[in-house]
């Protein structure tokens, strides 16, 4: 099939509803989930700003203080002048994940796309077929400069553990893959994956981009069963760095342009020379700089309250969700609840019941997704109010004969199954 012809349903999307390529003309201050396109008022339950912190009037009081002190932006890379905040926010950073080191660069396809090609070399790399489009990416450019490239399932370990000890033992073995899956919501069974990777003396290399601010380490002050802290996908499994690299954003959770890696000391000390990001690239604006530490302050002060609040607006929508017979694959309770169409070809009247009803979502449709996973996904936020997950679920009982229904009704998890690492 021509490539203009995969895209054309996109482009015919586009033009028939409102959740492709929309102007945001306006966000309500004072109900910051509530935005205007044209005319219209919607709730935006598309964000991935899970904690809120994007309308938190600490954090976004933050940036003037440090702006006065350092301007609007950087103008150096980091090799050639690093700014102290930067510094600041690796020390805490690190206190937080609990790791051997870590280093910030501005994004996380920064990352995949120089770290990836270095950490491979002329060796394998083993990239999970459902991984982020960025990671093979980064994949696909370590293989033009000489890796191997291999593609493997998550559901498939004994197919990675024989092909790990196929690929050359004198050259680098890097198993790419995604923690908390974007779609799903799901932990992909890293624990297990991390034990194939350390028996076979193979660098496990995971983006956890989601879980990084909700998910964190099981704790008696824990609010919800997502843990506490939000330290991410390796404390929420009492797993260890030991032969893992953990990257992670600033960008969905903690609402801050910024990106960074959890990895030993060593790697990061070679890796400011040999990936491209700290040696050419300019910093993130200095307001990103403060909203990041300002971020940091408010988890540890209010973030397990945060967290609880996310919690109980999403097992509201997953009890509805249940109840109504519909399938997701979340079996996590995180705030992103996938659900596909009964038919593909009922996208059109979904999207039209969903714009009348005042409900943005992200609109799942072919080429993006393949035609049977074609719907749509919702995104809770701490900052989403009771009224809005009111009108979302009543939007959902609407949709029902539309949505694909679950083969055992009634099964399949629900909000009760646990949180992300018990899956």
């Amino acid at each position: 099939m021509a490539r203009h012809e995969v895209w054309a349903e996109l482009a015919r999307l586009k033009d028939t509803t409102r959740f492709y390529d929309a102007v945001i003309d306006e966000q309500d201050t004072k109900e910051p989930r509530r935005i205007r396109i044209g005319d219209h008022w919607m709730a935006d339950f598309a964000s991935c700003n899970y904690l809120g912190f994007d309308v938190d009037p600490e954090i976004m009081a933050a940036p003037a203080e440090l702006i006065a002190k350092w301007g609007t932006h950087p103008s150096w890379s980091r090799l050639l002048g690093n700014p102290k905040p930067y510094l600041e926010i690796e020390e805490q950073l690190t206190d937080l994940l609990q790791a051997p080191d870590t280093l910030v660069l501005p994004t996380i396809t920064h990352i995949h796309m120089t770290v990836i090609p270095v950490l491979a070399g002329k060796g394998t790399v083993f990239c999970e077929a459902q991984a982020h489009r960025t990671i093979y990416d980064g994949s696909s450019v370590a293989r033009g400069n000489g890796a191997t490239l291999h593609r493997w399932r998550a559901t498939d370990l004994g197919g990675l553990a024989v092909a790990l000890r196929k690929a050359p033992k004198d050259l680098p073995r890097l198993v790419c893959m995604d923690g908390i899956n974007s779609m799903s919501g799901n932990e992909p069974g890293l624990a297990a994956i991390a034990d194939i990777c350390r028996a076979e003396d193979a660098l496990l290399y995971v983006d956890d981009a989601h879980g990084f601010g909700v998910i964190g380490e099981r704790s008696p002050a824990e609010t919800s069963p997502y843990g506490a802290l939000g330290n991410s996908i390796v404390r929420h499994l009492g797993e260890s760095y030991d032969g893992l690299v953990l990257v992670g954003g600033f960008s969905k959770a903690y609402s801050s342009l910024m990106a960074f890696m959890a990895l030993p000391t060593q790697m990061k000390e070679y890796l400011k020379f040999a990936a491209a990001p700290y040696l050419y690239s300019g910093p993130s604006p200095t307001a990103s700089l403060a909203t990041v530490l300002a971020g940091l302050k408010v988890n540890r002060e209010r973030g397990e309250e945060v967290r609880g609040r996310l919690w109980h607006k999403t097992a509201r929508v997953i009890d509805h969700v249940r109840k109504l017979g519909l399938f997701t694959p979340n079996v996590s309770g995180f705030p992103i609840i996938e659900l596909p169409a009964r038919e593909p070809s009922d996208i059109d009247e979904i999207a039209s019941v969903l714009w009348e009803r005042g409900i943005y979502v992200t609109l799942a449709a072919y080429p993006l997704v393949p035609r049977d996973q074609a719907g749509f996904r919702i995104q809770l936020t701490a900052a989403n109010t009771d009224e809005e997950i009111d009108q979302l679920n009543e939007t959902l009982t609407e949709l029902a004969p539309l949505l694909r229904k679950t083969e055992h009704h009634g099964t399949g998890g629900g909000t009760g199954s646990g949180a992300p690492g018990q899956h």
